[in-house]
């Protein structure tokens, strides 16, 4: 058997579970009604799953330390259709108690992109793309 290429699900860590969950909220995502609403958090993306879950209950989960909040090494990333969509997308995370890490600007690889912090610190990339084009749903269809 091999691993499947895919992601189903992605969970951040959070200090606050009602904080950060009317964070994202207040982006406009929704809230899904299944799991235990007192420990973690499920909002339906575009074929994915994001979870909150607190950062202490998901390093226990994983026998991992938890170590001080800082740059984990992984950023999380919206592409979106253009670069005004981007500035818009900025603005909504913004508006929504976002902090803004870095505003767009036009990028090396010929794109456009900044990023935004949630209450945890957890960067996201807002991001246009034309080397990677979106089909109808919105996800990314990888040149060959």
């Amino acid at each position: 058997m091999t691993l499947p290429p895919r992601i189903n699900l992605v969970t951040l860590g959070v200090a606050d579970l009602e904080a950060s969950s009317a964070f994202y909220e207040r982006l406009g995502w929704r809230r899904g009604a299944r799991g235990g609403e007192a420990e973690v958090r499920f909002f339906a993306l575009s074929g994915l799953v994001l979870a909150l879950f607190s950062r202490q209950a998901l390093a226990d989960d994983a026998k991992v330390p938890n170590t001080p909040p800082g740059f984990g090494g992984i950023a999380l990333a919206i592409n979106l259709p253009s670069e005004a969509a981007v500035d818009d997308g900025l603005a909504a995370a913004a508006a929504a108690g976002a902090r803004i890490l870095k505003p767009a600007e036009r990028t090396s690889w010929g794109g456009y992109s900044g990023y935004f912090a949630d209450p945890d610190g957890h960067p996201w990339e807002v991001a246009y793309n034309p080397g990677f084009p979106l089909n109808a749903d919105g996800r990314i269809v990888l040149p060959d």
